[in-house]
């Protein structure tokens, strides 16, 4: 086979679908796992590129957490934009409870994470970490979305910077096939089924997804989550489309 890296789309608390697809990959991708060379992502892709790279043993510890997270923002009278509701520590906490204390050794060169300068709006794709701060410090860079998630951009290596899907929503590595992730229909190798009457693309940030009410639907979820109900749903999603996708590429049975 040939040499393989998953990217995880940018989607905010749609997140929860690349972790069921990721579940679909650590127990059911033996062969894909065999040729995987690394992962990469934007804001929540990246995170769950890095639990995938760093701590895979952790990943249903992470679905409760973003059940968690996700019901904390709902109970917001404003969601994560409420005064004096603090986005960027509950996310700081979350991955100070699965990243292992060499995550940054397993993430270098394997983990190519996707963050955006605030100034100049370019795109920085980060794949060395000298320590677990500054992999923490990436992750959040990653992530941050101006107002919503607060109002001063994460600083990492001297700069200010957001979320890398402003400007590289899906990154795909230079080397061998790069097998895309997405919670929105579209031309993603994993992700809904189109089912809207229209055809037309929309090209966000180097992420192709159809132009339909379902995709509009889950933009809106991405930053202001469904009910619990929905992000289980949302998560077995995840998990049969990649089954699906394996199933294609005849790397399950």
């Amino acid at each position: 086979m040939t040499v393989l890296n998953l990217s995880f789309a940018a989607c905010g608390f749609l997140g929860i679908y690349h972790l069921g697809a990721a579940g679909a990959f650590l127990q059911h991708g033996a062969e894909l796992l065999a040729s995987l060379r690394a992962c990469a992502g934007a804001s929540a892709g990246a995170l769950v590129a890095a639990v995938v790279v760093t701590a895979p043993d952790k990943l249903e510890h992470c679905k409760d957490f973003t059940y968690r997270f996700a019901e904390s923002v709902r109970r917001q009278p404003l969601g994560a934009m409420t005064p004096g509701h603090d986005f960027m520590l509950t996310l700081r906490e979350g991955m100070e409870e699965v990243l292992p204390g060499d995550a940054h050794n397993l993430a270098t060169d394997r983990l190519h994470v996707s963050i955006t300068h605030s100034r100049s709006g370019k795109n920085h794709i980060v794949s060395r970490f000298a320590s677990r701060e500054e992999l923490i410090k990436a992750l959040l860079a990653s992530s941050f979305v101006p107002v919503y998630a607060g109002l001063r951009p994460v600083e990492f290596r001297g700069q200010k910077w957001m979320d890398g899907g402003f400007s590289d929503s899906l990154p795909v590595l230079p080397v061998g096939r790069t097998i895309a992730v997405s919670p929105f229909a579209g031309l993603q190798d994993v992700c809904p089924e189109h089912k809207g009457p229209f055809n037309t693309q929309l090209r966000l940030a180097n992420m192709n997804i159809m132009l339909s009410v379902e995709n509009l639907r889950r933009l809106n979820q991405a930053l202001f989550p469904p009910p619990s109900s929905s992000m289980r749903a949302l998560c077995e999603d995840g998990f049969a489309d990649a089954m699906r996708f394996l199933r294609r590429e005849g790397w399950t049975r």
